[in-house]
């Protein structure tokens, strides 16, 4: 694959390849962590992929969260049948998905230099979910 690239491309400097198993199925969410200079840490929880902008699905709230606060989320967008199984899709493991809300919600709190965090999409099954695509923003120290 180098070389093809390399001949492709010949003023292409490669460093490398990251090569990883493709994932089928689940549904798209989206998990997401900004600062903002009035709230601090903000959460994000919707639908991921091609539907955060289409839809516009999602919902926000101040971290730090508690677990009751991460089911409130999930259970607030207005998708939220597509959680629960629909037409004989199996419901996604809502443990899992409060499960990365609190994970994500107390890494904004522990780390304070991240100023944002995306994981798009999250993929989420009936046993588990899976990170496919993310992007962390540190900041740099002064």
């Amino acid at each position: 694959m180098i070389d093809a690239v390399t001949r492709a491309l010949p003023h292409a400097h490669l460093t490398g390849l990251l090569v990883q198993r493709m994932i089928t199925g689940g549904r798209e969410l989206i998990v997401g962590m900004s600062r903002d200079s009035a709230f601090g840490p903000l959460l994000m929880f919707g639908l991921g992929g091609i539907f955060v902008e289409a839809l516009q699905d999602v919902v926000f709230r101040v971290a730090p969260i508690q677990p009751l606060d991460a089911h409130d989320m999930v259970r607030s967008i207005r998708g939220v049948a597509l959680l629960d199984g629909i037409r004989g899709a199996p419901p996604v493991d809502l443990a899992a998905l409060t499960d990365v809300l609190l994970r994500v919600s107390q890494l904004a709190i522990d780390r304070p230099e991240i100023t944002e965090l995306d994981v798009n999409p999250l993929l989420a099954f009936a046993n588990g979910v899976r990170a496919v695509d993310a992007r962390v923003l540190i900041a740099v120290p002064d």
